[in-house]
């Protein structure tokens, strides 16, 4: 199976961000020590506006990582599988 990953929007407000970097780094410890890859992009037009990756080599394993999470992603059941292309 290809690559599989998660992603999740999240939008910050001024006073939560250093929370929000917090648990941001704490989900990639934790997604580092499942084998997964684990990426935060901040909308360049909009500050506080986040996306948050998650990536792992298979559906089973991208499911146990958001499973063991402390904060697990708001819809766990939405995967996406890398496409293969000519």
């Amino acid at each position: 199976m290809a690559r599989v990953l998660s992603m999740q929007r999240t939008v910050v407000p001024p006073a939560e961000r250093e929370a929000f970097r917090a648990r941001a780094t704490a989900r990639a410890a934790h997604y580092a020590a499942a084998g997964c890859q684990y990426w935060v992009f901040e909308e360049i037009e909009l500050p506080g506006a986040f996306v948050e990756f998650t990536e792992a080599r298979d559906a089973e394993m991208l499911r146990a990582a958001h499973a063991s999470a402390a904060e697990p992603p708001l819809d766990p059941a939405r995967l996406y599988a890398q496409v293969d292309l000519p």
